[in-house]
């Protein structure tokens, strides 16, 4: 597999906060002309037998993949693994723990959307959780714009779902080293998902690729559905200065919410080295 590969490697399904099974993304993927997926709920790995068994029956090459979040600098961020072994136990164990808060924040996100009027804001998100350890901002922002309180996700998350405003509850998520390390040793890669989602300072930025690497991260998403085209060519230039591979992946999550679809982004700039170059092994 070359640097043009139309590799699409984030993705969620309706097992962590995506709309479609593992199986119909399978279909879509397939559809839209890419040659390799990776499956990659959050905190999840629930959904990768499945996955794979739908990419087979496509004969689409496959990674196997989750997405964990982190804390750092008290910022969420997300840490993509891609080509491990999904019934490595300590990966499950650092996954479920890390899926063990939810619960009791979205408990206390409801009771803030109640101050202001928003009322069974808990048993509304419910209504579109696959698997309820996994409850998130999504399916909170999925119940406001079915109750008409909003009209569509983006609005939801501006106007109650992030910092300051009613109905943002933090989480502390895994440390960075622990869930790097709980990639690698499961067999895989781990890769900062879409860095130009953080709030962080350039001196915070670096810290955060500094320390990724120092524990072993190997990759970043360079070519992403969140991120501009200046974007790309920022993340091109972090990735060489690190000695970091490159990714690329849609975080597509529904075909009414997301912007970006499967296996629409542009191919990776030509001189980065793509990340399934270290995980060609691990294709199944």
């Amino acid at each position: 597999m070359n640097i043009l590969t139309n590799a699409d490697l984030h993705c969620h399904s309706d097992v962590s906060d995506g709309t479609l099974t593992p199986e119909a993304l399978a279909a879509r993927a397939k559809a839209n002309g890419v040659e390799l997926w990776a499956l990659t709920d959050h905190d999840e790995v629930g959904g990768q037998q499945r996955a794979m068994a739908a990419a087979a029956a496509h004969g689409l090459p496959y990674l196997t993949g989750t997405e964990i979040s982190v804390s750092f600098a008290d910022v969420t961020v997300h840490i993509v693994g891609l080509g491990f072994d999904p019934d490595d136990p300590h990966l499950k164990a650092g996954l479920a723990a890390t899926r063990g808060g939810r619960e009791a924040r979205a408990r206390e996100m409801a009771e803030q959307l109640a101050r202001v009027g928003i009322k069974n804001a808990f048993e509304g998100a419910l209504k579109y959780v696959g698997n309820p350890d996994l409850i998130s901002r999504t399916h909170f922002a999925r119940f406001l714009v079915e109750t008409g309180v909003c009209n569509s996700t983006h609005e939801v998350f501006r106007r109650f779902l992030t910092e300051g405003k009613p109905g943002y509850v933090p989480h502390r998520w895994a440390r960075l080293r622990d869930a790097v390390r709980w990639i690698t040793e499961a067999g895989g890669q781990a890769v900062i998902a879409h860095p130009a989602r953080y709030a962080f300072s350039p001196t915070q930025e670096y810290a955060l690729f500094s320390e990724f690497k120092q524990h072993g991260g190997r990759g970043v998403e360079v070519v992403t559905g969140s991120h501009s085209a200046a974007e790309y060519v920022k993340y091109t230039e972090m990735a060489q200065e690190f000695d970091l591979y490159a990714s690329r992946g849609s975080d597509f999550h529904s075909p009414d919410e997301s912007h970006t679809d499967l296996g629409t982004l542009p191919p990776l700039p030509g001189q980065l080295k793509p990340i399934w170059e270290l995980l060609s092994a691990r294709v199944v």
